[in-house]
């Protein structure tokens, strides 16, 4: 059975008795240039289709849209995230956002689906009632073909096919506080910490089983995109890929190497506006039936096993300038 037929098969699973969203339906953000961004994520090799003033991101073979992008201001800026949850769910959170108070209005760029409110940094958060495209068991790893001895393994370059992620992986944030926006989306939308680094970095997942992170929050000044992570099959592919924008024009990011915290290999690719693209494979995965071991790891462990050494703008948010 392949991933996506094992994945499909048990995309109706969830945690019982436990409220929480149970994926990254959709991350949607506005830049200066909507050419400039549909050329990147082409190269990047994601399926991008233009709907009048709007991009949306989608994967080939997958009918899930998994982000939209808007034209507007001088730089890219993080206008809101959207989860999904199950229907049953949906009265629990309406009440409970109403008791917290922090309902607002649809977003601008949005539609008037679902709940609306705002989280403890500012940005603007929909919850609607969505099928569950976080994976519900671990990718299956693409088997590489078996190859006779005496002939080579390795693809010539000329024969080598164009990369196409899966699916979307995870979205990392900047966050001013990273604890109290760590405690927001454990308290109001029922994630769970699967690691930290100090209070510099959090990554979380929902107890309905998903990737070691569906969202994961970076030190910061202000609010901000920091990268969208796309899974492909093998680190071949996660090479592959880095390549592949290499001969497109966008050298500069950073890998190839292994995370320690979610253990997935990775290139990231910077994108047009200081932010990130990242290719990754084989990251861990927490069952629904599983209470991941939440740890407090030393800053050497919070970025990588092995790699070329981080740039130094890594972590640099340019959606808002610094104080």
């Amino acid at each position: 059975m392949t991933a996506a037929a094992v994945n499909s098969a048990v995309n109706g699973s969830r945690r019982p008795g436990v409220v929480a969203v149970h994926s990254v339906d959709r991350f949607v953000y506005s830049v200066p240039d909507l050419a400039e961004a549909q050329r990147f994520y082409q190269h990047f090799g994601l399926d991008v289709r233009r709907d009048g003033q709007r991009l949306d991101l989608y994967t080939f073979g997958h009918p899930h849209r998994w982000a939209s992008i808007f034209e507007a201001g001088e730089r890219k800026q993080l206008q809101y995230l959207r989860y999904g949850i199950f229907a049953e769910d949906e009265a629990v959170f309406r009440q409970r956002v109403a008791d917290l108070g922090i309902g607002i209005e649809p977003h601008a760029l949005g539609d008037e689906q679902g709940i609306w409110l705002r989280d403890v940094d500012g940005v603007a958060t929909q919850l609607v009632v969505a099928p569950k495209v976080s994976p519900s068991a671990k990718t299956v790893l693409a088997h590489p073909d078996v190859v006779p001895l005496g002939q080579g393994a390795a693809p010539c370059r000329s024969q080598v096919q164009p990369v196409h992620p899966r699916a979307l992986s995870h979205v990392l944030r900047f966050s001013p506080d990273v604890p109290r926006m760590t405690a927001f989306v454990q308290d109001v939308l029922g994630l769970r910490l699967s690691d930290k680094a100090a209070d510099v970095i959090a990554f979380v997942h929902t107890p309905h089983g998903s990737d070691h992170h569906l969202v994961a929050f970076a030190q910061s000044h202000a609010p901000g995109l920091h990268h969208s992570s796309w899974e492909v099959g093998s680190i071949d592919e996660v090479g592959k890929g880095a390549e592949q924008m290499r001969n497109a024009g966008w050298s500069e990011g950073w890998g190839l190497g292994r995370h320690v915290l979610g253990s997935n290999y990775f290139n990231y690719v910077r994108d047009p506006w200081g932010s990130f693209c990242e290719y990754s494979c084989d990251i861990d995965f927490v069952p629904a039936d599983l209470d991941w071991p939440a740890a407090d790891h030393p800053m050497e462990d919070s970025l990588y096993v092995w790699g070329p050494a981080v740039p130094k703008d890594f972590v640099t948010n340019h959606e808002q300038p610094a104080p």
